[in-house]
């Protein structure tokens, strides 16, 4: 069998590798983003101001994921992974320059480095689980995504808390210096331990492969797109200003709530194989991409309205938040997987790297509406927004392939 049992312990002990490596970058990742929307809101920064900190993060993003996949398939993983981690360092080391040259432009530059390196390590950590299983093992396949994902996003609420708490005490230079020092251990480790080559192959595909050319890859990645831009419309700026600037909630209460809701929702995606029946069988295709999408359009017209009827708006979204959460988990697990499954196992990361350029695409313009339409409108216009376009992503899940939903469970 050539999925043998020394094979199989083989390939556990790099998922594990791959999973602490980005685990790390997660807790780095998550922290710094709080540390920024706190530090520069306290510095008297506008919330689209403090969006635009954002912009270049996301953007860089957008063409990390379009050519990373390329470049990993010329690489090798292991390289692309490891540049993350080297590059997510130099992130940190550009922000410990004295307070007053922390210009909007220079703090631009340092979280486009930032981004960069953040998806060369996510297209990395994803494409390789592919390569790591047969392709027979689809149950197998669905529940190391879905941990993989839900343990990652687990982590970034943990670095939403830990950026909170180190900014109470030791300050924004103390911070990250403190980050950039841990992740470059990490970084040595993982250099050291993992599997040298790792996502290498023989197929050198051209610059011009960047492009999928797979129908199912490219309606997900649409549908990708306006999932990701209905959350960050809403979460990534205009909620925790909302909480600092009309709730008056502090810089422990805003980064503890991030966080303690980034913590659930990765445990929900974690075990989002176990909600959607792999129990049973049942392995997510189209239709059930489109159906969970259609139950999240309900969550934030759901919290728009509580809070245009004057509803006590600390408890109107705390259980917003906990509805969203659990079924946009449950909406990104699946895709997750969708993604892994329908990609070729030639070039796996170029079909995932184009995947999370739509991800990151998605989160670029979520981000800048959530800073605009915050500032024009205020948060219940973007909750509106946000429901506008979940409502798209369900409309494209239609067109993506149906199939037959229950295969034999992977032991």
């Amino acid at each position: 069998m050539l999925f043998n049992g020394k094979l199989i312990n083989n390939s556990a002990q790099q998922y594990m590798l791959v999973t602490a490596s980005y685990w790390a970058f997660t807790l780095t990742d998550g922290a710094l983003r709080m540390l920024v929307i706190l530090y520069f809101h306290q510095l008297d920064y506008s919330p689209l101001e403090v969006a635009s900190l954002f912009l270049l993060y996301e953007f860089c993003g957008v063409i990390t994921n379009l050519v990373g996949g390329w470049l990993a398939a010329h690489m090798g993983l292991n390289a692309t992974l490891h540049y993350g981690l080297v590059l997510q360092v130099l992130a940190l080391c550009m922000l410990l320059v004295k307070p007053e040259y922390l210009s909007v432009i220079y703090v631009m530059l340092a979280q486009a480095v930032s981004g960069i390196a953040k998806d060369l390590n996510k297209m990395s950590a994803k494409s390789s689980i592919k390569l790591l299983l047969p392709s027979h093992a689809q149950g197998k396949l669905y529940q190391w995504v879905a941990l993989l994902t839900g343990s990652k996003n687990t982590l970034k609420g943990v670095g939403f808390f830990l950026g909170a708490m180190l900014l109470t005490m030791v300050g924004f230079r103390g911070a990250v210096a403190l980050m950039a020092v841990c992740l470059l251990l990490v970084l040595l480790l993982s250099y050291l331990m993992l599997q040298k080559d790792l996502g290498k192959t023989a197929y050198k595909p051209k610059f011009t492969d960047i492009f999928s050319k797979s129908s199912a890859v490219n309606y997900l990645s649409a549908a990708r797109f306006f999932l990701f831009g209905s959350r960050d419309i809403w979460f990534v700026i205009a909620l925790p200003v909302y909480l600092q600037a009309q709730l008056h909630w502090d810089y422990m209460q805003v980064g503890a709530l991030l966080a303690i809701w980034v913590i659930a929702y990765g445990f929900v995606q974690s075990v989002a194989p176990l909600i959607t029946g792999i129990q049973r069988g049942k392995i997510p295709d189209g239709r059930t991409a489109m159906v969970w999408a259609i139950l999240l359009a309900f969550s934030p017209i759901t919290i728009a309205w509580f809070l245009y009827q004057g509803w006590q708006p600390d408890t109107v979204l705390i259980v917003g938040l906990i509805g969203f959460g659990v079924i946009f988990a449950i909406n990104s697990a699946v895709h997750s997987y969708l993604i892994v499954a329908y990609a070729r196992e030639e070039g796996v990361s170029l079909d995932i790297g184009f995947y999370y350029m739509a991800n990151a695409l998605g989160r670029l313009v979520g981000t800048l509406l959530s800073g605009w339409v915050y500032q024009l409108s205020g948060l219940i216009a973007c909750l509106i927004v946000s429901a506008a376009f979940i409502i798209t992503t369900s409309i494209i899940s239609i067109a993506l392939p149906k199939q037959q939903s229950v295969l034999p469970i992977q032991n």
